[in-house]
């Protein structure tokens, strides 16, 4: 099973977040809570955290801007 990585809402009014970059390399496992990549909104960038462990896989490019919900990738 799967655990999907979307663009989160930070705050209530975002609705899109800035993928800055990936701090993980594409099929690199990762552990829960290990920092994993850089969101980016109008008011500040923060890294986010693996929800669980696993191997990450990439489906979005870093540099660009995604709608919240937005499939960014996986942890299989």
């Amino acid at each position: 099973m799967s655990t999907p990585l979307t663009i989160p809402r930070l705050e209530m009014a975002m609705t899109e977040g800035g993928l800055a970059e990936w701090l993980v390399a594409d099929g690199a496992a990762v552990t829960e809570g290990d920092p994993i990549y850089v969101l980016e909104t109008s008011k500040a960038s923060q890294e986010v955290n693996a929800p669980v462990s696993g191997t990450l896989v990439h489906k979005a490019a870093a540099g660009e801007i995604y709608p919240v919900g937005h499939d960014i990738g996986e942890i299989v």
